[in-house]
Formats: structure tokens, sequence, C-alpha cells
């Protein structure tokens, strides 16, 4: 790991507090090196480990990676179960590493959707680490974007049938305490690796002023060094939020 640079970046100040990753291109690198899709997967795992130690040691808060979407049920059963597979033993193998690394695990998604096995095995990891103070890994599982925001309709408008809200009282932060990630802070940073280019269902509502970075690399390549360049092009950006450069710099002043 490179030290001398990560503390580089954390002098220089107006880090990512929460850091989303779209793994995409695991298939095409296999494709890529004659190899089975799932090789490329197995492979896209250093790609965690790297990634997960240095947002751990730059201070980021939490670290969400797209893992598994709700779209991605509808791949061949066999590339399915080696999925599954491997994340069971990724989750059974890396427990001790992360709780030396004092990072947390959380889940957002329909965990209950997963195999008996994954399941009680992401569990378990995470009721292991529950006490950690350190990076939050939140990983996104049988996870879509519009799904979520349509369950946080539905919790709404119960409470709203029952009496409990008005629809006067809905508003945005109302509405966010109503999803999955609402013990987070929205993505500061969304990377996403093979140079597509859409948001793939993810984090549709928690995205809306999140700074974007595409990088060509394909997920099983994508390193240490590039996460770090990823978070120095953050530090580089104005982040508005709808005011002029003039009334950002007057409040500096």
């Amino acid at each position: 790991m490179d030290l001398l640079r990560i503390e580089k970046i954390k002098k220089a100040g107006n880090l990512p507090r929460h850091v989303a990753v779209i793994m995409d291109g695991n298939g095409r690198w296999a494709a890529r090196h004659g190899l089975p899709r799932i090789e490329g997967h197995k492979q896209g795992v250093e790609a965690v480990r790297a990634v997960v130690e240095a947002a751990g040691a730059l201070g980021v808060q939490t670290l969400t990676l797209y893992t598994f979407s709700t779209e991605n049920w509808k791949r061949p059963q066999s590339e399915i179960t080696d999925l599954m597979s491997l994340l069971l033993r990724t989750i059974t193998n890396e427990t001790a590493e992360l709780m030396k690394k004092n990072v947390r695990l959380s889940v957002i998604g329909d965990l209950a959707a997963l195999p008996v096995a994954p399941r009680m095995g992401v569990r378990a990891t995470i009721a292991k680490l529950r006490h950690n103070t350190g990076l939050n890994l939140n990983l996104a599982l049988s996870y879509s974007g519009r799904q979520e925001i349509v369950q946080a309709v539905r919790k709404i408008a119960v409470k709203v049938k029952k009496g409990e809200l008005t629809p006067r009282q809905i508003d945005e932060a109302l509405f966010a305490d109503h999803l999955q990630t609402r013990q987070m802070t929205d993505p500061d940073l969304l990377i996403r690796t093979s140079g597509e280019q859409r948001l793939s269902n993810f984090l549709l509502w928690q995205i809306a002023y999140t700074e974007l970075y595409i990088t060509p690399t394909l997920w099983p390549d994508f390193n240490e060094d590039q996460f770090l360049e990823a978070v120095e092009d953050f530090q580089k950006r104005e982040r508005r939020y709808g005011k002029t450069q003039e009334q950002l710099q007057s409040k500096v002043e």
C-alpha cells in the first residue's frame, strides 16, 4: 500500500465520505483471457480486497459495492450457482481479515432472495463484525434501485392510511428515511468500471448529487492505484448543488 500517497490525499481534504462502485467487466475480462466467466468474478475479488483496504486507509466511512442486482437473477443458472458459491466462500474467508481491519459489514437489497447457505453466511459475518468502528462495507445484494423506491413508497402509504402521516408531512428527508440506506450518507463518489455509461438501476435516489467517475478498466484489473486516482479526481471537483461559483466563493470568504 502506498502510505505516502494516502497521507497526501488525506491532508488535501475534501475526501468522499461514501464511495459507491459498480463493479463491471468481470465477464469481459474472462473472455479476453480465454477463461470461463466465473474466473473473471474470482479475479474481481482481488480488486475488492484492494479497494476495501485503500478506502479504509483513507478514512472513507462507507463503501457500497454493487455485488448482485435483481437483474442478475436472469443469468444462466450455472453462473448464478457459481456466483453464490463464490460469495459464500469469499465472505467466510475474508471475515478474519475484515475483523483485523476494523471493517463492519452491511447489506442493502433483498437478502432473503439468496440461497440459504450464502444468506446465512452473510448474516453470520454481519453479526461478527457488528461492533467494529471503521469502514462500513455495504454490499448491494439482489438489489434494485427502483424496487427500493417502490418499497419506500409502500411503507409511507401504509403510514398515511393508518393516520400516522399526512401527505403534507412527506418531504425528501422523510422519504430518504424509508430507504435501506437511511443510516448512511448519500454517495459522494460513484465509480463505474469497464467504460459503460449507465447507472444500471443502482442507488437511483441516493446519487442525485453524486460525482461520477467512469474508467475503461475492467473490474478485475482495477486496483489500489486506480481507486486513489478516482479519489484524487473527486478532490479537484467543485460541488455546487445548484449554486453559482460566485456564491460558493463568497461563502468561503
